[in-house]
């Protein structure tokens, strides 16, 4: 009995010896397995190559736009100039129109006998001429342009046609024997006038004057080299002197 005993005990310290051997051996691998894990380094993957950089964007006038027209402490300026409304061009008001007191053409253009205004001195104006502050463009049988500074006047001949000596044409055509040829270059009946002598008055061109007032001579009449021409007009008969060929 004792001999089993003793078979017993030692196949139980043998299994104890052989499960602690067991135990140890296993915590000897774990111990590597762990020690080999940790101190393992992971390969690492090499880097992707770099992208090439974004280049910046160009810088363009218009992009400063916003902050050339607002400043940064006041939200309502703004580039926009305000520009003050132009002063009224002040006009200079026209002065008095000149007087007409006939129209003739010899050949070389027409010539308007004309005065500064009604009752004065006249003389014969071609186009292009200057009287008074005007200046004569054009003229035909019913109008004329003048020019006065940057403005134009048209006019038709008898609305300036002198009428301050209407009143007297009874006596003058009675002082001329009713006969208005001698009119010494009126488009229409002037005032009495003192008889004149028959001979040239202004020259109005190269070898061509008009008629005195109260030149009563005949058509035809010859003084001072020059011959008497009486001819129809739109406003009547018209006078001049012509030098003599």
């Amino acid at each position: 009995m004792k001999r089993k005993l003793w078979v017993l005990n030692f196949v139980l310290i043998a299994a104890i010896a052989g499960g602690v051997w067991r135990v140890s051996k296993d915590a000897r691998e774990f111990g590597a397995r762990e020690h080999a894990t940790l101190s393992a380094r992971p390969a690492v993957p090499p880097s992707p190559p770099a992208l090439p950089a974004t280049p910046p964007p160009s810088v363009t006038a218009t992009s400063y736009l916003d902050i050339a027209q607002k400043m940064l402490w006041s939200r309502d300026r703004n580039s926009q100039v305000v520009v003050d409304p132009p002063k009224p061009v002040e006009v200079k008001p026209l002065p008095p129109l000149p007087a007409v007191h006939g129209v003739m053409n010899l050949g070389d253009g027409p010539i308007v006998m004309m005065s500064d205004k009604p009752g004065a001195r006249h003389r014969g104006i071609h186009p292009g001429d200057t009287i008074g502050e005007f200046k004569l463009v054009s003229v035909d049988s019913e109008e004329l342009v003048l020019s006065f500074e940057n403005r134009t006047v048209k006019k038709r001949l008898q609305d300036l046609i002198d009428r301050s000596d209407e009143s007297n044409q009874p006596t003058a055509a009675a002082a001329q024997g009713g006969n208005p040829a001698n009119t010494g270059g009126f488009t229409h009946p002037p005032a009495a006038v003192a008889a004149a002598k028959a001979e040239p008055g202004v020259k109005l061109s190269e070898g061509v004057s008009n008629c005195l007032p109260g030149d009563n001579s005949p058509a035809g009449t010859v003084a001072n080299g020059m011959r008497k021409v009486v001819s129809p007009t739109p406003f009547g008969q018209a006078c001049r002197w012509e030098a003599v060929k």
